[in-house]
């Protein structure tokens, strides 16, 4: 998780889960936040909603899936699908690239 706030202070939040599991970091002092219940049911109940559904039209005829991203008005979700499982998640700042980050998280993944 720190890997992801290393990244710079465009990042957020981070969230890596896997079934029920979820750990959660918010960067400290953020404006226009959204709450720790609501981050928690995101990473349990959406994301992986977004990741299965996303991944088996990929996998259909698209090449498969790489990461999905959801712009939100106060910010940008990256979802990054796991490789040891679940998923890793990080709200970007609405003024940086969520793209780049989605690229970066992959990279630390790998």
């Amino acid at each position: 998780m720190s890997s992801a706030f290393a990244l710079g202070d465009h990042i957020r939040y981070v969230a890596v889960a896997d079934g029920q599991d979820v750990a959660l970091r918010q960067r400290e002092g953020l404006g226009d936040a959204s709450s720790s219940d609501s981050d928690r049911y995101e990473e349990l109940l959406v994301n992986p909603t977004l990741l299965v559904l996303t991944r088996q039209r990929g996998e259909i005829d698209c090449g498969g899936l790489d990461y999905v991203i959801v712009r939100y008005g106060n910010f940008a979700q990256v979802v990054v699908p796991n490789p040891a499982g679940g998923h890793v998640s990080v709200a970007v700042s609405p003024d940086h690239d969520p793209v780049v980050v989605a690229e970066a998280v992959q990279r630390l993944l790998a």
